[in-house]
Order: C-alpha cells, then structure tokens, then sequence
C-alpha cells in the first residue's frame, strides 16, 4: 500500500477573502485510483494514517490520526491541549486531487474550506 501526502490550506472563508496559505493540514492517506480514501487500505495501515495541522500560531498545531467510523472520516487527537476530534464533510467520496476542495470542522468552530494544493507519494 502507497500512501500520498495531501496538503489542504485554507481557502477563501468568512473572515479570510484570500484564504490563509499559513493554515491548514497535512494528511498520509492511501488513495484508490480514482483519487477517493481507500478504506481497506486505511485498515491495513491506521497508524500510517496520519494528520497535522498547521498553523502560524504554534498553540494551534496539532498531530493525530485519520480515523473512520462508520461511513464518516475524521481527524483524531489524542491531546486534551490538541482540541477535540474534526470532522470532514464527506470525505470518504471526495476525490483529492490538486485544486479541489474540502470542508472541515475544525475542531469546535464553524466549518471551514480547505484548498487540496499537492498531492504526492510518499517515498
């Protein structure tokens, strides 16, 4: 199993007109070949599977685990100080590819449009 490593930055959102290329996350996920998050390739690899924010404030950062229940994707933290669980919307039939988008709950706040901006394998 290959995993990609797929970077989200802030888009265009209330508050942010030009988006915030300084926030966003990192994700290492296998993907199938349409471009979707490929489930039986996420359980044969969880702890792989993993997810960073970034931020320019460094008390925003985080590290965790992408984590799926159900039909439902999310961001798993393991750190009180890291914020709760995030949610993607839809993520599991979102094709990531360069240049499109995804809506996430960042942890408690209203959710927010990420700008897919690299898609790459990881070596």
């Amino acid at each position: 199993m290959s995993l990609k490593r797929i970077i989200l930055r802030l888009a265009r959102n209330p508050g942010f007109p030009n988006g915030d290329d300084r926030q966003g996350y990192t994700l290492f996920a296998p993907l199938a070949a349409d471009g979707q998050l490929d489930a039986d390739a996420w359980k044969q690899n969880r702890e792989g599977c993993r997810v960073f924010r970034f931020h320019s404030d460094p008390a925003e950062m985080a590290d965790g685990w992408l984590c799926k229940r159900g039909q439902s994707w999310y961001f798993h933290y393991d750190e009180e100080e890291e914020g709760e669980d995030e949610s993607g919307f839809k993520l599991g039939s979102h094709i990531f590819r360069e240049g499109e988008y995804v809506t996430i709950s960042s942890h408690g706040s209203h959710p927010l449009a990420y700008r897919i901006t690299d898609v790459t394998d990881v070596t």
